[in-house]
């Protein structure tokens, strides 16, 4: 074990105070005090940790057809960073997931023992038509998986598209607010909002938002991402 130079100057110390005459028990004194400066431990001030938000989600998550540095993760750390709010935002999206499928990897992901998680899953629910009841099942085992690691919960909402007919859509959009509310959770009602059905934000497919409508998501999302990190410290 490395020893500092200042603790070699304690030891010095140690045997340079004692007097030239000293032998016997003196001299063994003297021996075992240094031999003690060299192994106390040294003790230093703990690192604060840094907070982790991991950012649990899909495609949109994930950053489908751009690069991974304008992906939202990646944009919501550096906006943080840019106003001196430390943090490490986790990428944990996977294109195509439904709720299900996070529910099954939830407890892998959580092994980063993060702070924040940023719940963003049930688009691909809605996209395929999913039963909602099976949706708020699947969320709502996920919020308490997290809240038992001591995490906090963002839950970002989603819209079902209206071609599944109105029932689908009122029973499937109610889901978000309604655990928020049964939870005390904080919810951003919409994650796409004031990107979803513009152009000029999204990639040729009208699904995923490009490098602008990233932009614009975390322009809208990170100050309350920076709220809760605030909270949670």
């Amino acid at each position: 074990m490395r020893q500092s130079p200042r603790r070699y100057g304690a030891i010095t110390h140690a045997f340079n105070a004692a007097p030239g005459h000293l032998t016997g028990r003196g001299a063994i004194k003297c021996f075992l005090t240094a031999i003690v400066l060299v192994l106390m431990p040294i003790t230093a001030p703990a690192a604060a940790r840094v907070p982790v938000i991991l950012d649990f989600g899909d495609s949109l998550t994930a950053g489908y057809g751009i690069p991974a540095p304008q992906a939202f993760p990646a944009r919501l750390e550096a906006w943080l960073h840019e106003r001196g709010i430390a943090a490490r935002v986790v990428n944990a999206g996977v294109s195509g997931d439904t709720t299900a499928g996070g529910l099954a990897r939830l407890d892998w992901a959580l092994t980063d023992k993060p702070n924040l998680v940023i719940l963003a899953l049930g688009a691909n629910d809605a996209l395929r038509g999913i039963d909602p009841s099976s949706v708020r099942d699947n969320l709502e085992k996920m919020i308490g998986k997290i809240e038992a690691t001591g995490a906090k919960v963002l839950l970002l909402g989603m819209l079902a598209p209206p071609n599944w007919g109105e029932e689908y859509k009122r029973a499937f959009d109610s889901i978000f607010p309604e655990l928020a509310l049964a939870h005390h959770l904080p919810l951003y009602p919409f994650f796409l909002e004031g990107v979803a059905m513009k152009p000029d934000l999204n990639q040729p497919d009208g699904l995923h938002p490009n490098e602008k409508g990233v932009a614009v998501l975390v322009d809208r999302i990170a100050p309350v991402v920076a709220r809760l990190i605030g909270d949670a410290s």
